[in-house]
């Protein structure tokens, strides 16, 4: 057990940026002496305080990071959870086996008012490509327990890997139960890719028939709204299910600060808003202080680094990246347009430094599968069957030249297996990838596999994807489907399977989450390919059959519809 006398590191409250780090202790030392109940009540403790469960993230071959927040009133408008404003210690212990009788880590973290009284401990020195377990304890309070895996060690391919990617929770909507189905499929990791809350008062962007669940608090624009409005999101006990089952690589989309914002734009620039840096401030804070990132992350400011590589041995790097922060702002608005500014080269998705960082990751890469994680929709979506070409402005068709230059980019260095994973788009999609979308005889250069929401929308409905005329117009596009779900993936030396699972509805707990589809990538081939169909729903089949115009209208206003 000599790995157990390496260091492992904290990030505590105190301070931005402040560092610690705490000797790992081996399972034969003696805990420090546990504060009683009432010992806490007397100073301002009077609760359970982990209401908001447990998570770990960012995997690499010797450790993870984990976390918790504590919260024993996770509703309270001040944002402090019902928190007294001091520093509180929280135990924590890593362990080798499910009932947590083999201790191989404990150490003592510091929760501060002062970082929303979270913890972020970055482990390592553990074995790789294999399981433990982690929890939390202050005085007799007990947090739940969490699972999390290492990757292989970096010249390996490991065991295989069970990833599954999801994306856009709004909490009235409807419940969370594809995220629980999600933690009984037992991934090994667990990406997602934005809009994991929204930033709306009650009842603003509501679903037909009414919202089944309703926000607390009024629009989030401060410290104190972001924190209770993760905090209501965390106490979820679904969502907390989905975090415990295995680690998380966490990037933002929009609706965790502002519909639709662009760098130092918000989303509507002609109505003004003079605390947009403030509140892009405070949502960044409340983000970091929320999720389970290394202190690489801790925000600076207006700015934060969430970007990075994840590297799961030699099987795939998983490079996370956020096409908000540095944006160009949306070239004709951020609907559907045909836009001559979206072709400009000078205009950027990921900014100049983000670019050249990811470039410069596929020139050294060396895994079989290269996945680029993150928001909005890579592949072209022209929407108009004629000689204009109106596309999303707010995904890369309205970035072109940034889409082109990353494409190229893989395919120059000679990328093995370029796979792009979205979301933001409220329903799942499968597509070729090219570098000349306008003729498709070209050849396919990569693959794109894009996740529909967690809730958003509300039940949404079956449909037979063949009929769907984005996919006419679109040849490259292979696969649409509008029910909620996740998807997930299994991934080895010879190919990537991803199965798109759906529920029937959200509006409603407790469905069973079932395959519509299945998609595999084969090495070196790439470009999806579909193996598995279910067939259309017969209270569906009946329906009577929705016109063209109808259909793209409906897809434009799922994807777009907001207050």
């Amino acid at each position: 057990m000599s790995r157990l006398s390496r260091r492992s590191f904290l990030v505590t409250g105190i301070a931005a940026g402040a560092v610690a780090s705490v000797p790992a202790v081996a399972n034969a030392d003696p805990e420090p002496p546990a504060e009683s109940a009432a010992s806490l009540a007397s100073r301002g403790l009077h609760a359970d305080p982990f209401t908001l469960g447990v998570a770990s993230g960012d995997p690499g071959s010797d450790g993870f990071v984990i976390w918790t927040r504590l919260a024993p009133q996770p509703l309270a408008e001040d944002g402090l959870g019902g928190m007294p404003g001091r520093p509180f210690p929280v135990q924590w212990q890593v362990y080798g086996d499910e009932a947590g009788s083999r201790v191989l880590r404990r150490g003592v973290a510091l929760a501060t008012p002062e970082w929303g009284h979270s913890v972020h401990v970055e482990l390592g020195g553990l074995a790789s490509d294999r399981e433990y377990w982690y929890r939390f304890k202050v005085g007799p309070y007990l947090s739940p327990t969490g699972r999390a895996r290492t990757a292989p060690h970096p010249l390996s391919y490991g065991s295989g890997l069970a990833m599954a990617f999801v994306s856009c929770a709004q909490y009235e909507h409807g419940h969370f139960t594809a995220y629980r189905r999600l933690a009984e499929e037992h991934p090994d990791l667990i990406l997602h890719l934005g809009d994991y809350q929204y930033e709306y008062r009650r009842d603003t962007y509501t679903i037909p028939g009414g919202n089944v669940r309703h926000h607390e608090g009024p629009e989030t624009e401060s410290l104190a709204n972001y924190r209770q409005r993760h905090a209501q999101y965390k106490a979820d006990p679904d969502l907390q299910a989905a975090h415990a089952a295995a680690s998380w690589l966490v990037v933002w989309d929009d609706h965790e600060l502002d519909n639709n914002w662009a760098d130092e734009v918000p989303e509507k620039p002609e109505v003004p808003q003079p605390n947009f840096l403030a509140r892009r401030e405070a949502a960044f804070r409340a983000y970091y202080e929320n999720m389970p990132l290394r202190r690489d992350s801790i925000p600076r400011g207006v700015d934060m680094q969430l970007y990075r590589r994840i590297r799961w041995g030699r099987l795939a790097t998983f490079h996370m990246l956020d096409t908000r922060q540095y944006r160009s702002d949306q070239g004709c608005g951020d609907g559907y347009r045909d836009c001559p500014a979206a072709v400009d080269p000078a205009r950027s998705i990921t900014g100049d430094a983000q670019e050249r960082w990811l470039l410069d990751g596929f020139r050294q890469s060396r895994a079989q599968w290269d996945i680029l994680g993150q928001q909005v929709f890579f592949a072209q979506r022209d929407n108009n069957a004629g000689p204009a070409k109106i596309t999303s402005q707010d995904a890369w068709d309205g970035y072109v030249a940034s889409r082109q230059r990353v494409t190229r980019g893989w395919v120059d260095a000679g990328v093995r297996n370029p796979v792009v994973l979205t979301g933001d788009v409220h329903a799942h999609w499968a597509s070729d990838l090219k570098l000349d979308y306008d003729d498709p005889t070209t050849r396919t250069v990569g693959s794109e596999l894009v996740a529909s929401s967690i809730t958003t929308g509300g039940d949404g409905r079956d449909s037979d994807p063949k009929t769907h005329p984005y996919l006419t117009i679109n040849p490259h596009l292979k696969f649409y489907n509008n029910q909620r779900g996740y998807v997930l993936t299994r991934i080895g030396r010879e190919q990537l399977a991803a199965d798109f699972k759906v529920l029937p509805q959200v509006t409603r707990a407790g469905a069973a989450a079932h395959t519509k589809a299945t998609f595999v990538i084969e090495d070196r081939v790439p470009g999806v390919q579909q193996t598995y169909l279910r067939p259309l729903d017969p209270s569906v089949s009946r329906m009577p059959e929705v016109p063209a115009t109808d259909q793209i209208q409906e897809t434009v206003d799922w994807e777009t519809k907001r207050p």
